[in-house]
């Protein structure tokens, strides 16, 4: 046990210590071995359901008491239902390839070397989280399997919760012969002890916030650890002058309404001046009880429109609020996108082949779509499992990260003899 008398300091230092030596383990750990250790977690995940929603049931008093939201308190409710999808969650990282070990590529040089990059573990990672319990688990599972020890730090308001998970994941690791120091749950919800876990160079390789825009700006302006993170999901739907009108409206109320909490909502839909059905998008948007903030040619349109702000452009909502402007052809969305996405997801409808391939190329973010809605911009959809989060960066994973943006690579040279003139 973790003692509470430290300071987050010392705390962090102690878990990191205990991650390297799990990590350590793990990295000569059979896959068959981990595979069991998933699944004997997930059964204890199903086996102590009572007690994680029991749990789960003090956090919600207590948000509730403190004047959570309904959005949030949402995030934050257990029942069976979600705490069996949790486990089956966990069971399904269990099915996914094992990317460790795969040769990403060889060759053999005039001297007879051979050469290979072969995908590791990348050691200890650090993960901080708000409001949502599951990702206690599905953090948990991914790092594992990744072959990577985890100390994870989630929000004051799931407390319990994440106690009762983590304690599952635990008994269930440990039974498959794995150091259960694989999975560590910060005892504190101190906010010293993430600004410990943010500077614990030693002993974490990287950091992965989940959470609002307060707390992801947070780590990347303190953090001495590397960072995988998207900052904002400023997401556009570029509705093109050859898009399907039927197609056109569907997809953007999708990608819009289905979820408009999560981070692949689209917040901006350009309307090329050439696309005769404005109206019918503006208007289903509207019945979807979503407010349309437009420009004036969108306020045109329908009286319930209300006017854009030059704010309205960079704002992530994550509400039933959307930004709409007419554009001038593909060039000006281009444009705007350039200036005002966040690199994240953004999407083009439209029949003509050859402008959604100039799109897709010339749009800088993670994810770029032709026909689909943005709220695919998940892991999960993508065939990757349970993700750990989505990456705007463009250094070592971009969009969805799964497993295999837990790994990293190491350089194998096999000689014969070979020496250096």
């Amino acid at each position: 046990m973790n003692d509470l008398t430290q300071t987050p300091e010392m705390l962090i230092a102690t878990m990191g210590a205990r991650a390297r030596a799990a990590a350590a383990v793990l990295a000569s750990a059979s896959d068959a071995q981990k595979i069991d250790a998933l699944r004997r977690a997930a059964q204890a995940l199903r086996d102590q359901a009572p007690q994680i929603i029991a749990a789960n049931a003090r956090d919600m008093e207590n948000a509730a008491a403190n004047g959570l939201s309904p959005a949030m308190l949402d995030r934050l409710r257990l029942d069976e239902d979600r705490v069996l999808a949790t486990a089956a969650g966990v069971d399904q990282v269990a099915t996914l390839v094992n990317p460790l070990g795969s040769v990403i590529d060889k060759q053999v040089r005039p001297n007879g070397m051979e050469l290979s990059r072969v995908r590791v573990p990348l050691g200890v990672i650090g993960i901080i989280y708000e409001s949502r319990p599951n990702v206690t688990a599905d953090a948990a599972a991914l790092c594992l399997r990744a072959g990577n020890a985890v100390i994870l730090r989630g929000g004051s308001e799931a407390k319990e919760s994440n106690r009762a998970i983590h304690a599952a994941m635990a008994e269930g690791i440990a039974a498959a012969g794995l150091p259960a120091d694989a999975v560590q749950l910060v005892p504190t919800t101190d906010r010293a002890a993430v600004g410990a876990l943010l500077k614990a160079a030693e002993f974490i390789d990287l950091i992965v916030p989940r959470g609002g825009k307060s707390l992801v700006a947070r780590v990347q302006e303190e953090a001495r650890v590397p960072v995988l993170a998207h900052l904002d999901g400023i997401n556009h739907s570029y509705v093109d002058g050859a898009a399907d009108p039927e197609m056109a409206v569907k997809l953007v109320v999708n990608a819009k309404m289905r979820r408009t909490g999560i981070c692949g909502a689209t917040e901006t839909v350009l309307i090329d001046k050439a696309f005769a059905g404005a109206p019918a998008i503006v208007k289903a948007l509207l019945d979807a009880k979503c407010e349309v903030r437009g420009d004036e040619a969108v306020q045109a349109i329908d009286s319930r429109v209300t006017p854009a702000s030059n704010e309205d452009w960079d704002t992530e909502y994550l509400d039933a609020i959307v930004s709409v402007r007419v554009v001038d052809g593909l060039d000006e969305a281009l444009a705007h996108i350039a200036a005002h996405a966040s690199h994240h997801t953004d999407a083009i409808i439209s029949e003509d082949a050859a402008k959604a391939e100039r799109f897709l190329n010339a749009v800088d973010s993670a994810i770029v779509m032709w026909n689909a809605s943005t709220q695919f911009a998940d892991g999960g959809e993508f065939g990757l499992g349970a993700e750990i989060g989505i990456s705007t960066g463009r250094l070592h994973a971009r969009g969805p990260v799964a497993l295999e943006g837990l790994t990293t690579y190491k350089w194998m040279v096999r000689g014969t003899g070979q020496t250096r003139p």
